[in-house]
């Protein structure tokens, strides 16, 4: 592990979640950055976490995935966390698109729930 890897896990997780939420809507890459007014290139960067989108891009990356930006960002799994569960979700071939989503989005509201209630007692993880 080199001293560089920290900084890299947010903006890697969240071109992961952007990429996960794209595949989920089957959408190209080609057509989120056209819905979202960016260029392919720079939509490819943020997905293998080599440039971190600015707040502006994030928002219009999450209204054309039909989300918010706040749940795109707060709910992106550090690695690890929650991934066997979504990866399990994606993994299914007897749901749709729509119904995958739907589900990851409410498993991560419900684990989003529990862990901002630990934070108010005051325990950690």
């Amino acid at each position: 592990m080199t001293d560089d890897e920290p900084d890299q896990a947010p903006m890697d997780t969240i071109g992961a979640m952007i990429r996960k939420q794209r595949e989920l809507a089957e959408l190209s890459m080609r057509q989120l950055a056209g819905m979202a007014g960016i260029s392919n290139p720079y939509l490819s960067q943020i997905e293998r976490g080599l440039r971190a989108p600015s707040e502006q891009v994030l928002t219009a990356l999450a209204d054309s995935l039909q989300m918010s930006a706040d749940m795109l960002r707060d709910t992106a799994p550090e690695p690890g966390e929650g991934r066997r569960v979504i990866d399990a979700i994606q993994d299914e071939p007897d749901l749709s698109a729509s119904q995958k989503r739907s589900l990851i989005e409410t498993y991560q509201a419900f684990r989003q729930l529990t862990i901002d209630r630990r934070r108010k007692r005051g325990r950690s993880s």
